[in-house]
Protein backbone atom coordinates (compact mmCIF):
# COMPACT_ATOMS: atom_id res chain seq x y z
CA UNK A 1 0.00 0.00 0.00
CA UNK A 2 0.87 3.71 -1.00
CA UNK A 3 0.70 5.94 1.87
CA UNK A 4 -0.77 9.13 0.21
CA UNK A 5 0.82 12.31 0.16
CA UNK A 6 -0.24 16.32 -0.05
CA UNK A 7 2.18 18.60 -0.61
CA UNK A 8 1.79 22.05 -0.10
CA UNK A 9 4.32 24.58 -2.58
CA UNK A 10 4.28 28.16 -1.47
CA UNK A 11 6.16 29.61 -4.55
CA UNK A 12 7.22 32.60 -3.92
CA UNK A 13 4.70 33.49 -0.95
CA UNK A 14 5.02 33.50 3.23
CA UNK A 15 8.94 34.09 2.83
CA UNK A 16 9.26 36.14 5.97
CA UNK A 17 9.44 34.68 9.17
CA UNK A 18 6.82 35.95 10.83
CA UNK A 19 4.23 35.49 8.13
CA UNK A 20 5.54 31.61 7.84
CA UNK A 21 5.14 31.07 11.87
CA UNK A 22 1.86 32.70 11.77
CA UNK A 23 -0.41 30.37 9.14
CA UNK A 24 1.78 27.36 10.47
CA UNK A 25 0.84 28.21 13.99
CA UNK A 26 -2.86 27.81 12.93
CA UNK A 27 -2.43 25.08 11.02
CA UNK A 28 -0.23 22.54 12.29
CA UNK A 29 -2.06 21.33 15.24
CA UNK A 30 -5.04 20.60 13.02
CA UNK A 31 -3.08 19.34 10.50
CA UNK A 32 -1.98 16.65 13.42
CA UNK A 33 -5.38 15.55 13.76
CA UNK A 34 -5.44 14.14 10.56
CA UNK A 35 -4.77 10.51 9.78
CA UNK A 36 -4.51 8.36 6.88
CA UNK A 37 -1.57 10.36 5.25
CA UNK A 38 1.83 12.27 5.31
CA UNK A 39 1.68 15.99 4.38
CA UNK A 40 4.72 18.21 3.82
CA UNK A 41 5.14 21.95 3.28
CA UNK A 42 7.64 23.41 0.59
CA UNK A 43 7.75 27.06 1.91
CA UNK A 44 10.71 29.91 0.28
CA UNK A 45 14.11 28.73 1.34
CA UNK A 46 14.95 32.01 3.94
CA UNK A 47 12.11 30.04 6.18
CA UNK A 48 13.19 26.66 6.19
CA UNK A 49 15.41 26.97 9.12
CA UNK A 50 12.78 28.83 11.29
CA UNK A 51 10.16 25.95 10.08
CA UNK A 52 12.08 23.30 10.65
CA UNK A 53 12.68 24.80 14.18
CA UNK A 54 9.09 24.97 14.57
CA UNK A 55 8.09 21.74 14.05
CA UNK A 56 8.22 19.41 16.80
CA UNK A 57 10.17 15.92 15.52
CA UNK A 58 7.26 13.97 15.74
CA UNK A 59 5.13 15.92 14.80
CA UNK A 60 3.52 14.48 10.94
CA UNK A 61 3.85 17.37 8.64
CA UNK A 62 7.13 17.21 7.13
CA UNK A 63 9.46 20.25 5.49
CA UNK A 64 10.12 20.32 1.52
CA UNK A 65 12.55 22.89 -0.29
CA UNK A 66 11.12 23.95 -3.87
CA UNK A 67 14.23 23.52 -5.81
CA UNK A 68 17.94 22.43 -5.56
CA UNK A 69 21.51 22.52 -7.47
CA UNK A 70 22.97 18.88 -8.03
CA UNK A 71 26.43 20.19 -6.49
CA UNK A 72 27.57 19.75 -3.47
CA UNK A 73 28.95 23.58 -3.45
CA UNK A 74 30.36 25.94 -6.39
CA UNK A 75 30.37 29.03 -8.58
CA UNK A 76 26.72 28.97 -8.91
CA UNK A 77 24.97 32.03 -7.56
CA UNK A 78 21.39 31.69 -6.19
CA UNK A 79 21.15 28.24 -5.84
CA UNK A 80 20.95 26.08 -2.98
CA UNK A 81 23.10 22.70 -2.43
CA UNK A 82 22.06 19.42 -1.30
CA UNK A 83 24.23 19.79 1.26
CA UNK A 84 22.96 23.16 2.67
CA UNK A 85 19.16 21.33 2.69
CA UNK A 86 20.34 18.07 4.43
CA UNK A 87 19.31 17.85 7.78
CA UNK A 88 17.15 20.77 7.49
CA UNK A 89 13.62 19.21 5.24
CA UNK A 90 13.24 16.09 3.93
CA UNK A 91 11.94 16.56 0.75
CA UNK A 92 12.54 19.01 -2.41
CA UNK A 93 11.05 19.60 -6.04
CA UNK A 94 12.27 19.07 -8.38
CA UNK A 95 11.73 20.19 -12.70
CA UNK A 96 9.01 22.01 -11.89
CA UNK A 97 7.23 23.24 -14.84
CA UNK A 98 7.42 27.29 -13.70
CA UNK A 99 11.47 26.70 -13.62
CA UNK A 100 11.96 24.53 -16.77
CA UNK A 101 10.12 27.02 -18.69
CA UNK A 102 12.87 29.46 -17.62
CA UNK A 103 14.64 27.35 -20.11
CA UNK A 104 18.19 26.67 -18.11
CA UNK A 105 20.53 24.29 -17.87
CA UNK A 106 19.64 24.07 -14.38
CA UNK A 107 15.91 22.57 -14.90
CA UNK A 108 16.74 20.41 -18.26
CA UNK A 109 15.97 17.07 -18.91
CA UNK A 110 19.33 16.34 -17.87
CA UNK A 111 19.73 18.94 -14.90
CA UNK A 112 16.75 17.18 -13.01
CA UNK A 113 18.34 13.90 -13.85
CA UNK A 114 21.60 15.04 -12.05
CA UNK A 115 19.01 16.79 -9.01
CA UNK A 116 17.55 13.02 -8.58
CA UNK A 117 20.63 12.12 -8.00
CA UNK A 118 22.15 14.04 -5.98
CA UNK A 119 18.72 14.48 -3.53
CA UNK A 120 18.96 10.72 -3.16
CA UNK A 121 22.31 10.82 -2.31
CA UNK A 122 21.76 13.20 0.66
CA UNK A 123 18.38 11.12 1.72
CA UNK A 124 16.43 14.18 0.65
CA UNK A 125 13.20 12.57 -1.27
CA UNK A 126 12.78 13.88 -5.20
CA UNK A 127 9.23 15.05 -5.52
CA UNK A 128 9.99 15.18 -9.02
CA UNK A 129 7.53 17.19 -11.84
CA UNK A 130 6.05 16.44 -15.42
CA UNK A 131 3.67 17.83 -17.16
CA UNK A 132 2.66 18.61 -20.94
CA UNK A 133 1.88 22.15 -21.70
CA UNK A 134 -1.64 23.25 -23.54
CA UNK A 135 -0.56 23.26 -27.44
CA UNK A 136 0.95 19.15 -26.75
CA UNK A 137 -2.17 18.72 -25.44
CA UNK A 138 -3.98 19.91 -27.97
CA UNK A 139 -1.75 18.27 -30.36
CA UNK A 140 -2.38 15.07 -28.48
CA UNK A 141 1.48 14.89 -27.49
CA UNK A 142 0.59 14.09 -24.01
CA UNK A 143 2.06 10.51 -24.04
CA UNK A 144 4.84 10.87 -25.91
CA UNK A 145 5.71 13.54 -23.93
CA UNK A 146 5.08 12.92 -20.33
CA UNK A 147 6.76 9.50 -21.11
CA UNK A 148 10.14 11.16 -22.51
CA UNK A 149 10.31 13.38 -18.83
CA UNK A 150 10.18 10.30 -16.98
CA UNK A 151 12.45 8.38 -18.94
CA UNK A 152 15.07 11.17 -18.69
CA UNK A 153 14.43 12.16 -15.02
CA UNK A 154 15.24 8.39 -13.91
CA UNK A 155 17.47 7.66 -16.71
CA UNK A 156 20.46 5.80 -14.19
CA UNK A 157 18.72 5.64 -11.06
CA UNK A 158 18.29 2.31 -9.95
CA UNK A 159 15.01 0.13 -8.52
CA UNK A 160 15.82 0.30 -5.26
CA UNK A 161 16.58 4.10 -5.38
CA UNK A 162 13.19 5.02 -7.16
CA UNK A 163 10.60 3.67 -5.11
CA UNK A 164 12.10 6.43 -2.85
CA UNK A 165 10.78 9.13 -5.26
CA UNK A 166 7.30 10.98 -5.56
CA UNK A 167 6.44 12.11 -8.71
CA UNK A 168 4.28 14.74 -9.43
CA UNK A 169 2.07 15.08 -12.73
CA UNK A 170 1.33 18.85 -13.22
CA UNK A 171 -0.34 19.53 -17.05
CA UNK A 172 0.83 23.08 -17.51
CA UNK A 173 -2.28 24.54 -18.49
CA UNK A 174 -3.71 23.82 -15.33
CA UNK A 175 -0.91 25.21 -13.33
CA UNK A 176 -2.78 28.26 -11.87
CA UNK A 177 -4.98 28.46 -13.90
CA UNK A 178 -8.51 27.49 -12.24
CA UNK A 179 -8.54 25.20 -14.43
CA UNK A 180 -7.63 20.86 -13.62
CA UNK A 181 -7.79 17.37 -15.74
CA UNK A 182 -10.54 15.35 -14.44
CA UNK A 183 -9.92 12.69 -12.09
CA UNK A 184 -10.61 10.21 -14.78
CA UNK A 185 -8.28 11.88 -17.02
CA UNK A 186 -5.37 12.63 -14.78
CA UNK A 187 -6.14 9.10 -13.21
CA UNK A 188 -5.10 8.02 -16.79
CA UNK A 189 -2.21 9.65 -17.30
CA UNK A 190 -0.68 8.42 -13.93
CA UNK A 191 -1.53 4.77 -14.59
CA UNK A 192 -0.80 4.33 -18.63
CA UNK A 193 1.85 6.66 -19.09
CA UNK A 194 3.65 7.55 -15.70
CA UNK A 195 3.58 4.38 -13.75
CA UNK A 196 3.48 2.44 -16.88
CA UNK A 197 7.17 3.66 -18.10
CA UNK A 198 8.35 3.27 -14.57
CA UNK A 199 6.90 -0.75 -15.14
CA UNK A 200 9.16 -0.56 -18.14
CA UNK A 201 11.84 0.78 -16.48
CA UNK A 202 12.11 -0.79 -13.31
CA UNK A 203 9.34 -3.70 -13.25
CA UNK A 204 6.10 -3.87 -12.11
CA UNK A 205 6.99 -4.15 -8.53
CA UNK A 206 9.03 -1.24 -7.97
CA UNK A 207 6.63 1.28 -10.73
CA UNK A 208 3.53 -0.09 -7.71
CA UNK A 209 5.58 1.55 -5.26
CA UNK A 210 6.60 5.33 -6.11
CA UNK A 211 3.38 7.17 -4.78
CA UNK A 212 2.23 10.01 -7.87
CA UNK A 213 0.39 13.03 -7.48
CA UNK A 214 -1.32 15.15 -9.10
CA UNK A 215 -1.32 19.57 -9.63
CA UNK A 216 -2.78 21.87 -11.05
CA UNK A 217 -5.78 23.91 -9.49
CA UNK A 218 -6.13 21.61 -6.74
CA UNK A 219 -8.57 22.87 -4.04
CA UNK A 220 -10.86 22.04 -1.02
CA UNK A 221 -13.82 21.13 -3.44
CA UNK A 222 -11.97 19.01 -5.86
CA UNK A 223 -9.50 16.99 -4.00
CA UNK A 224 -11.64 13.94 -2.98
CA UNK A 225 -12.40 13.04 -6.07
CA UNK A 226 -8.11 13.01 -6.98
CA UNK A 227 -7.65 10.97 -4.04
CA UNK A 228 -10.32 8.22 -4.73
CA UNK A 229 -9.03 7.45 -8.04
CA UNK A 230 -6.57 3.96 -7.91
CA UNK A 231 -3.07 4.96 -9.06
CA UNK A 232 -3.78 8.94 -7.43
CA UNK A 233 -1.63 8.87 -4.12
CA UNK A 234 -2.10 12.42 -3.10
CA UNK A 235 -1.38 16.01 -4.44
CA UNK A 236 0.84 18.93 -5.04
CA UNK A 237 -0.80 22.28 -4.02
CA UNK A 238 -0.24 25.67 -4.74
CA UNK A 239 -2.35 28.52 -4.29
CA UNK A 240 -4.60 26.59 -2.08
CA UNK A 241 -2.39 25.91 0.54
CA UNK A 242 -1.41 29.45 1.21
CA UNK A 243 -4.09 29.77 4.00
CA UNK A 244 -6.13 27.67 6.58
CA UNK A 245 -7.91 26.52 3.60
CA UNK A 246 -5.24 24.05 3.16
CA UNK A 247 -6.39 22.09 6.42
CA UNK A 248 -9.63 21.37 4.92
CA UNK A 249 -8.26 20.52 1.60
CA UNK A 250 -6.13 17.86 3.31
CA UNK A 251 -8.98 16.69 5.64
CA UNK A 252 -10.97 16.04 2.70
CA UNK A 253 -8.24 14.18 0.80
CA UNK A 254 -8.15 12.14 3.72
CA UNK A 255 -11.95 11.09 4.46
CA UNK A 256 -12.30 9.92 0.29
CA UNK A 257 -9.51 7.41 1.28
CA UNK A 258 -11.74 5.87 4.04
CA UNK A 259 -13.81 3.33 2.13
Amino acid sequence: MRTPLIAANWKMNLGREEQALQLSRRILHRLSEIEGCDMVICPPFLVIPTLANAIHPLHPVAIGAQNMHWEDKGAHTGEISPTMLAGLCDYVILGHSERRAAGSKEDSDEGVNKKIKAALAYQLTPIVCVGENLEQREAEQTETWVRSQVESAFEGVTAEKVVRCVIAYEPIWAIGTGKSASAAEANRVISLIIRGTLAEMFGEEAAQQVRILYGGSVKPDNIAGYMAMADIDGALVGGASLNEGFVDLVANGAAALIV
